[in-house]
């Protein structure tokens, strides 16, 4: 039988750092240099006040689940040997969201308001997925 592959990213010119960043184990998100926010997911410009200032900063990796679903039916293949499984929205400690699954945890423990640390799954030699697992 054929081995199951993960669906994976397909970086842009835009979202490279944060690959590279999350492929040496670094959580790096865009920080505004004009109104000092933070911003997920990466584009070319800020999405509070619109400045191509915007640099890539290393993040605590640390925050709280928004919102959060168990899935239990898979949309793939390869997600099917993970049943059941977290997605969850992540408030990082910095002010913004990200999506991300909740690992190596129970799915019956993650709530809102959990407190959570990131964690890097190597999903191939190019991509590693920044994840979030709970923690006291």
């Amino acid at each position: 039988m054929a081995e199951v592959l993960r669906p994976l990213p397909l970086p842009t010119d835009i979202t490279a750092p944060y690959w590279q960043a999350a492929k040496e184990g670094v959580l790096s998100i865009q920080h505004c240099q004009e109104c000092q926010r933070w911003q997920f997911f990466p584009r070319a410009f800020c999405a509070h006040c619109s400045s191509e200032n915007l640099v890539w900063q290393k993040t605590s990796g640390l925050g709280k689940v928004y919102t959060f679903t168990i899935n239990r039916r898979a949309p793939n293949a390869f997600m099917k040997t993970r049943l059941p499984y977290a997605v969850a929205i992540i408030e990082l400690d910095e002010g913004t969201r990200m999506m991300a699954n909740i690992v190596n945890s129970d799915v019956e423990a993650v709530a809102i308001g959990a407190r959570v640390k990131v964690c890097f799954e190597r999903a191939s030699d190019e991509i590693t997925l920044p994840q979030f697992e709970l923690f006291n």
